[in-house]
């Protein structure tokens, strides 16, 4: 406590040290701050609104197949455009701990101007914290952004620590937190984008996927420092610098949102976004077994559900004519379960006169011998593929033990049938 005194003690001592002009100017005392655009909202709380361009391109609907790529949004119908609520807070530190203040809010909602999905703007709406005790107010005023029961919060890695961060200080403060359905872009990101740029923080999508400008933007990192900086100083331009990054993560993050609809909607015709289709097709013909184990009921969803299948199959049987390793092998096991085992074959002997990796190579092998004993009861040819698994060198040791199991089992079965 007495660390947090002398603290607080030296502060006050700088304001009071302040030059003449620019107490005068509000600028070292933060409750008299006045600044350009933006009106108080509360007691030590300041609030702007800013209507920009939208980046999103008009479509007559959104795609189904945005729930398989944000699974947050699936189990549910589609919202609408306008219902969904971008959000982003800037804080005191990347911690979620109790020290951890949220000093800005930044909540985005898309606006129609004439037909749906048309002529769309993006709405954006900050709260600004100027000074401690005036946290009570700022949270109020956040938390009237969330009454809408109808919003889906969109955020990245929100749901990890701007939710837990607003929650923390909710509690803190003894108010209720809110409730809100969330949907969170920092996994369809990695999804998406993880193989083809290994960082997946969202500037980093927005420059090198998007092709966003933010070249003098001031960097997140910064903003517990310029905070802190304008407690004791009352400047006032870096902390306008941190409050128009805070506005271009929403802008931003809408920009992610309308490249993921894109993707939902055309995943065979969307390569400017150069995303990891491979992986796609794989997690959505995961998504798809995942509900036919619990399958709807209503004819609309069933409906939608088949839709999404027939779309789910042509990505992947796109990607596995593309020879991307792991999407050929599941194509051709999936060929041969639903019973064109010919094709199947085809394709898993292929595999073995590409450059794939030996784990992808061994997959088929085992793949080609299972099929060879079980279907066509040929032990020579199943133990062909099952010696040729073997001498392969760069496999993992589990499967190498269990090629030369395979053999022997084999071995013992053809003997057995030559000497009976």
């Amino acid at each position: 406590m007495a660390n947090l005194r002398d603290r607080l003690k030296r502060i006050q001592e700088q304001k009071q040290n302040l030059p003449v002009a620019k107490q005068q100017r509000g600028e070292g005392n933060p409750s008299d701050l006045k600044l350009k655009g933006w009106e108080t909202c509360g007691y030590q709380v300041l609030k702007r609104e800013i209507t920009l361009d939208s980046p999103f391109k008009p479509v007559k609907s959104l795609p189904p197949a945005l729930a398989v790529l944000v699974p947050d949004l699936a189990g549910r119908s589609l919202p609408q455009i306008e219902d969904f609520l971008f959000f982003d807070l800037e804080t005191t530190g990347l911690s979620g701990g109790a020290g951890t203040l949220a000093f800005l809010a930044a909540f985005g909602k898309l606006l129609s101007e004439g037909k749906p999905l048309s002529n769309m703007k993006l709405h954006i709406t900050q709260y600004l914290l100027l000074d401690y005790p005036g946290e009570n107010d700022f949270l109020d005023a956040v938390l009237k952004e969330f009454k809408n029961e109808k919003s889906v919060i969109v955020s990245y890695n929100g749901k990890c620590f701007d939710s837990q961060i607003l929650k923390s200080r909710c509690l803190m403060n003894r108010i209720k937190p809110p409730e809100y359905y969330h949907a969170d872009l920092l996994h369809p990101a990695r999804r998406l984008w993880k193989n083809i740029i290994n960082d997946c923080s969202q500037s980093s999508i927005e420059t090198r996927i998007l092709g966003i400008d933010r070249s003098g933007d001031t960097p997140g990192a910064m903003a517990p420092e310029i905070w802190f900086d304008f407690l004791k100083t009352g400047e006032t331009e870096r902390l306008i610098g941190i409050c128009d990054h805070n506005c271009a993560d929403i802008s931003g993050l809408a920009s992610i949102f309308s490249a993921v609809i894109s993707i939902a909607g055309e995943p065979l015709n969307s390569e400017k976004y150069n995303f990891d289709i491979e992986r796609l097709a794989l997690f959505w013909r995961k998504f798809i077994h995942i509900r036919e184990k619990y399958p709807p009921t209503e004819k609309a969803e069933v409906t939608r559900l088949d839709k999404l299948r027939i779309t789910g199959k042509e990505i992947l049987r796109y990607t596995a004519d593309k020879k991307y390793p792991c999407a050929s092998f599941i194509y051709a096991q999936d060929l041969i379960r639903s019973g064109d085992c010919e094709e199947g074959r085809k394709r898993l002997l292929s595999i073995l006169k590409t450059n794939f990796p030996e784990d992808t190579k061994a997959s088929a092998l085992r793949a080609l011998a299972i099929d060879s004993e079980r279907r066509l009861k040929n032990l020579e040819e199943a133990r062909k593929f099952v010696e040729m698994g073997i001498k392969l060198k760069q496999i993992c040791p589990v499967r190498q033990a269990e090629f030369e199991k395979r053999k022997e089992r084999l071995d013992k079965k053809i003997t057995n049938r030559l000497n009976p």
